[in-house]
């Protein structure tokens, strides 16, 4: 269990890192609207979903750094729990012990 959660998070923490790059180009060519577009930021190294969400919602899950966004219904339930859903998308919390410390450690934000 604690390497597949490992692995997980590391996969999920590639889709972070991809997002809050997303994120930098809208800051920086001033182009923030109410919605922006980021990658699922599941476990599924294979998935390239897109899921539309307002900055200020994602910005409110970027603050908790064992916290992602997924499509929804791409959620792993032994390595996370779903903290809110709507039709787009659904945040997730890694749960405590190895998938929230890799959480914590691969935050490109920490």
């Amino acid at each position: 269990m604690d390497e597949r959660a490992r692995r997980i998070g590391q996969n999920e923490a590639i889709y972070r890192s991809i997002n809050e790059k997303i994120e930098a180009l809208n800051e920086t060519f001033g182009t923030l609207a109410e919605s922006m577009t980021i990658v699922c930021e599941c476990g599924n190294l294979s998935c390239a979903e897109q899921i539309g969400l307002d900055p200020g919602a994602y910005e409110r899950v970027r603050s908790d750094p064992a916290q992602f966004v997924v499509v929804p219904g791409h959620e792993i339930p032994d390595v996370e729990d779903v903290l809110e859903e709507t039709e787009r998308y659904a945040v997730l919390r890694k749960r405590p012990g190895t998938p929230e410390r890799v959480a914590r450690e691969t935050d490109p934000r920490s």
